[in-house]
């Protein structure tokens, strides 16, 4: 047990802090108002439907965490990972700080909420939300015990916590989908899939013993890293292509800020994926890639917004 862990008190503020991965849920707080940039800028917003989306979004991202952390706990994959700031788990269900029934009733209790708000959504404005409340449970729910087990897990996580966000508080705001909302949603989902890829590298003998199954295992780590710059690529290539064919305003291209961050970690990736020390520098730059580009994506639309574009 690390000395951090030694200083927790068992149930305390913070060990639960830690057990949902607190720092991590700043993912879920860029997400949502990118959608609802998208549609202030398409003439709809409505405040409160944007705070209650947005308080969704975040429990979404709670209980993914919980149960990440709980169904990793009873494999015992959290007994034998790596721990680095970015990946392996909080350690506190291992820990004992916590107990893990009391863990997964938070992580249910948060999916329950969420399930009330999209119901909510659904009466108030229309059934188009049930595909994205339906996928989004499912890969909450499922994704450490079944979907990481079906080289799933990088497109489910994409999707669940990356476009089918941005999506869902577009819809939340306007009773609908567009083309250009779609177009826009891919970059959020190519950087959340590539998170959890870059993340993997660390745990690769662990998740192999757990019976997991992802692109690092059947790619090998030196494709995988190719992988994730491919996957990068294609995230500034959506958003430049969805402005030159007029699907999202130029002011979009403020994203390009972030290719610099995005360089460090692709060389990180490419050079240092087989040493796990060596790869940390590169999945905070991840990381920070991830956070930034999807926060200038609303800055960009709300300056197209602001700017009359």
């Amino acid at each position: 047990m690390s000395e951090q862990m030694m200083n927790l008190k068992p149930g305390s503020f913070k060990a639960w802090f830690m057990e949902i991965r607190g720092p991590f849920l700043l993912l879920s707080l860029v997400l949502a108002p990118i959608g609802t940039a998208i549609a202030w800028h398409d003439g709809s917003f409505n405040s409160g439907y944007f705070l209650l989306a947005w308080v969704g979004a975040i429990l979404a991202h709670v209980g993914v965490n919980v149960f990440n952390e709980y169904f990793d706990y009873l494999s015992g994959l959290d007994f034998e990972t790596q721990k680095t700031p970015f990946s392996g788990g909080s350690g506190i269900l291992t820990a004992g700080l916590i107990e893990p029934r009391k863990a997964y009733l938070l992580g249910a209790a948060c999916l329950f909420i969420d399930a009330a708000i999209g119901v909510y959504f659904v009466i108030v404005q229309g059934w188009g939300l049930i595909p994205v409340i339906v996928l989004g449970s499912l890969f909450a729910y499922f994704y450490t015990p079944y979907l990481s087990r079906w080289r799933i897990g990088e497109l489910s996580a994409g999707l669940g916590l990356g476009s089918l966000v941005v999506l869902g508080a577009y819809f939340v705001q306007t009773g609908q989908y567009t083309w250009e909302v779609l177009v826009a949603s891919l970059a959020p989902g190519f950087l959340t899939a590539n998170l959890l890829l870059l993340n993997e590298f660390p745990d690769l003998e662990a998740d192999r013993q757990v019976g997991r199954r992802n692109l690092v295992m059947v790619l090998g780590k030196s494709r995988a890293a190719w992988l994730y710059t491919i996957l990068l690529a294609c995230t500034y290539l959506s958003i430049v292509l969805g402005v030159v064919f007029r699907l999202m305003p130029w002011p979009t291209l403020v994203t390009l800020l972030t290719v610099p961050l995005a360089r460090k970690a692709i060389r990180g990736a490419l050079q240092h994926y087989d040493d796990v020390p060596q790869l940390v520098p590169a999945l905070g730059a991840n990381v920070m890639t991830i956070l930034a580009t999807d926060a200038l994506l609303t800055v960009g639309y709300v300056l197209a917004t602001v700017l009359g574009i």
